[in-house]
């Protein structure tokens, strides 16, 4: 009884499905802010910092494993379809799944599992820059051809590969800060979920 009550329902897939594509489409859009170079590493901080608000929404829906590595899975696909190539599954996977993994360790029921696996799910945004970092001269190359060589240099020299541990901190700082926006926009609803 105890496992039929933790398996994945049909309307746990809809939840999945809904608030996926809304995260997505909120990631797209705040992320067009990325065609100003200036603003790709301001994006490690204001991405999950925006972000907060959906996903206190998702979260409130969350009481099974899985759903979060699901979601992970649908971003990573489209991700790579939009040619951010196998680097970017690579984030996303991992992420989502240990965001997964330490909701349910720590409990779905308590603040500061939220946090710690919103934390996680965040880093999956490492997705874009990691490309820059690590696809080779050949991305290079098609970021020259789509955008200029002079958005390129700017690229360049804003993201650097040292950037990559700041960048971490920027997430996990933007995450924490997106997630107490979110119960305090969301607070009443917390409150009735019995989140603590």
């Amino acid at each position: 009884m105890n496992n039929n009550s933790n398996r994945l329902k049909g309307k746990d897939l809809i939840t999945v499905g809904i608030y996926t594509a809304l995260y997505t489409v909120c990631v797209f859009i705040t992320g067009m802010f990325n065609a100003i170079p200036i603003f790709y590493p301001i994006y490690m901080f204001v991405g999950p910092l925006l972000m907060g608000i959906p996903m206190a929404l998702y979260y409130l829906k969350i009481e099974k494993f899985g759903m979060l590595t699901i979601s992970g899975i649908i971003m990573a696909f489209f991700w790579y379809i939009a040619g951010y190539t196998w680097i970017s599954v690579a984030c996303i996977v991992p992420a989502s799944l240990l965001a997964d993994i330490f909701l349910k360790v720590i409990g779905y029921k308590k603040f500061g599992a939220i946090i710690t696996s919103y934390i996680f799910f965040s880093m999956g945004i490492l997705a874009g820059p990691a490309n820059l970092w690590f696809a080779g001269a050949g991305y290079w190359d098609g970021i020259r051809e789509s955008m200029g060589e002079q958005y390129a240099s700017q690229l360049a020299m804003y993201m650097p590969v040292w950037f990559l541990p700041i960048a971490v901190v920027l997430i996990a700082v933007g995450a924490v800060c997106g997630a107490l926006v979110g119960r305090k926009m969301l607070n009443k609803h917390f409150k009735k979920a019995g989140i603590v």
